[in-house]
């Protein structure tokens, strides 16, 4: 194992320990580089009593928050909290400015204070980072005092290399350095001060760990190991590139692997970060997730995985749905164990309070409280954060503040909340367009629910104006850099394609595809698998399907590569690669907008809905 380097930086909490893994080999380049501890002791002021035998450690977590360093727009950028008479309010909350405000308050007064995510800090990112590859978030992440992270799927957008160098810094290899040293020469990026952990997922060649598995915090005596994984099913939505020479394993497995080892090593408090989460009955982030029973208020796959977690794990962060909520799920010995999530973007934070025995050396179970809260945008702003996104803004600027189009009103696409959303439907036409200029012949496109990550709001984000849709909003909208590909599928695949939306690994979290002007069907909820698909209903130009027939369908790369549970449009024919799925979304909007005729979000009644 690699040395462990010196502090980057001083820290918040100077009698930190950061310990790692012994033993545990890493792979070349992607060995992750940790920092050391500093500092002295400082007088016990737990809550408990300096000589109490138990201490109130802090656990505060966060999870998805994908670049959003700037407030995420519309409906993005909003939470729902349940009142007391049992209506529901929209709460705007998010941007880092806050989130920094809102941790640096929450550790007043608590001296035992972690701070850990759950993965997707970086990807699918708006272009205020996204621009830079993500190096402005992980600053942002540096100065939030951030101790750990687990990975997750969007973690491997650009490959393990640059995660690699996420961790351990360095410029990138073909943008180089973004910003200039006092001196004038490129200024190297510093990497993560947190330790990244995949504890999950190994190199294929060796069969290792490709970063740390596991973190050990420790402050004064008292000791909580860390385990980081993503799920088992990364490749299954990411590029092909990005998880090249990886491979994923089992989260229930892998948990309890490390989990013996870290007993074994004396550490009986853990956490477990873990990039997959569940769905919740409500989408108000303050309900009652145990009613009437334990963990009654929550589905889908963190359900299966807390329930097969060994009872060795007191607690688990999680992710991924972007959902919030905070239950006691009980573990293989029967016993509720703590599993939230803080939705996403920065828009919540969770505050769980773990009561460590100095005795036993374990968290007493039955003391674990927890609850989210919401990052307010009514809290003053960090103002070391305020500097760092003006900083970034003005490197970005040139780029993000071109118009490329005009809109009416609002246009829901993340945020809509329905299977079928006007944002989908656009994006849907843009590509099509762009497909029709590669190959006239082309006859439909197909986007991924996935791949749209915002809303395009009207009311102006800057100085740009209302109805004014910049290159930087687009960016956010779409920024994986995806081709648009044109392939010939049969009628007959092109079904099966649809039917893969709500059967196979898409059944128990159904991925509607958003399609263009023209395709229609139905889609009956009432049904189950792949029966959903009404395959009668489904027309081209209200023309049925023909099975043997021969379609030109139009889909970004990630999708003509049997993404997200798509296995049957990967078996496309005759390929033809276009420009980038951004290059073809802000191209659509110049040529079909202007300040005088703005397009008007589309009315989303291309799929109906049987429920």
């Amino acid at each position: 194992m690699s040395a462990i380097p010196k502090h980057r930086r001083p820290r918040r909490r100077a009698t930190r320990v950061l310990a790692v893994a012994a033993g545990l080999a890493t792979v070349g380049a992607l060995a992750a580089s940790l920092p050391a501890s500093a500092g002295q002791d400082q007088s016990d002021g737990a809550s408990k009593g300096k000589h109490s035998r138990t201490v109130d450690v802090q656990l505060l977590s966060f999870n998805d928050f994908h670049g959003n360093l700037q407030p995420p727009a519309g409906s993005s950028g909003q939470v729902t909290e349940r009142q007391a008479d049992g209506s529901e309010k929209k709460i705007d909350a998010g941007g880092v400015e806050y989130l920094a405000t809102s941790l640096r308050t929450a550790r007043k007064g608590n001296p035992y204070s972690v701070t850990a995510a759950a993965g997707d800090l970086i990807g699918a990112s708006p272009l205020l980072s996204g621009l830079f590859h993500d190096e402005p978030t992980v600053e942002a992440m540096n100065k939030l005092d951030l101790d750990v992270t687990s990975v997750g799927n969007h973690e491997f957008d650009e490959g393990a290399k640059e995660l690699a160098r996420m961790q351990n810094g360095g410029c990138h290899p073909k943008d180089g350095c973004f910003e200039k040293d006092r001196k004038g020469k490129g200024k190297k990026f510093k990497g993560a001060d947190y330790p990244y952990l995949a504890a999950n997922v190994t190199d294929e060649k060796t069969g290792k760990p490709i970063l740390k598995p596991y973190w050990v915090w420790k402050h004064k005596g008292v000791k909580v190991g860390f385990i980081g994984v993503t799920l088992e099913g990364t490749p299954d939505i990411v590029s092909a590139d990005g998880v090249k020479g990886l491979k994923f394993h089992d989260e229930i497995e892998t948990v309890n692997k490390y989990a013996k080892i870290l007993d074994k090593q004396g550490v009986k408090s853990i956490v477990t970060l873990i990039h997959e989460g569940g769905v919740p009955k409500t989408q108000t982030y303050n309900y009652d997730c145990d009613s009437p029973g334990a963990g009654d208020g929550i589905s889908g796959p963190i359900t299966t995985i807390a329930k097969g977690i060994t009872p060795k794990v007191d607690a688990l962060v999680t992710g991924h749905t972007h959902n919030a909520y905070v239950c006691t799920i009980p573990d293989p010995a029967g016993k509720p164990r703590m599993v939230t999530s803080a939705s996403s973007f920065g828009k919540l934070y969770t505050d769980t309070t773990l009561t460590y025995d100095r005795r036993t050396k374990d968290i007493v179970r039955t003391s674990v409280k927890s609850a989210n809260h919401v990052v307010s945008r009514e809290q003053a702003k960090a103002p070391d954060m305020t500097s760092l996104i003006s900083r970034w803004d003005k490197l970005a600027a040139p780029v993000a503040n071109k118009a490329v189009g005009y809109i009416s009103g609002d246009i829901p696409g993340r945020g809509a909340g329905v299977p079928e959303s006007p944002l989908g439907d656009l994006i849907s036409d843009a590509q099509l367009a762009h497909a029709k200029s590669l190959d006239p012949e082309a006859d439909l496109a197909l986007m991924n629910p996935g791949g749209i990550r915002s809303d395009i709001v009207f009311k102006a984000s800057g100085s740009e104006g209302d109805g004014v849709v910049t290159y930087g909003e687009a960016f956010t909208v779409q920024p994986f850099s995806n081709t648009v590909n044109l392939v010939d599928l049969t009628g007959a695949q092109l079904v099966t394609g649809l039917k893969q939306q709500v059967s196979g690994s898409n059944e128990a979290s159904p991925k509607i595809l958003q399609v263009s002007e023209g395709l229609t069907y139905t889609l009956d909820m009432t049904k189950s698998g792949a029966d959903r698909v009404v395959a009668d209903s489904i027309k081209l130009n209200g023309k049925a399907i023909d099975p043997a027939a021969t379609y030109r369908v139009a889909m970004n790369s990630f999708l003509a590569g049997g993404g997200d549970g798509f296995a049957e449009l990967g078996k496309g024919t005759k390929p033809v690669v276009g420009s980038d799925d951004l290059k073809a979304f802000s191209d659509y909007l110049t040529a079909n907008s202007s300040a005088d005729k703005p397009i008007a979000p589309p009315k989303a009644d291309r799929i109906t809905i049987v429920k």
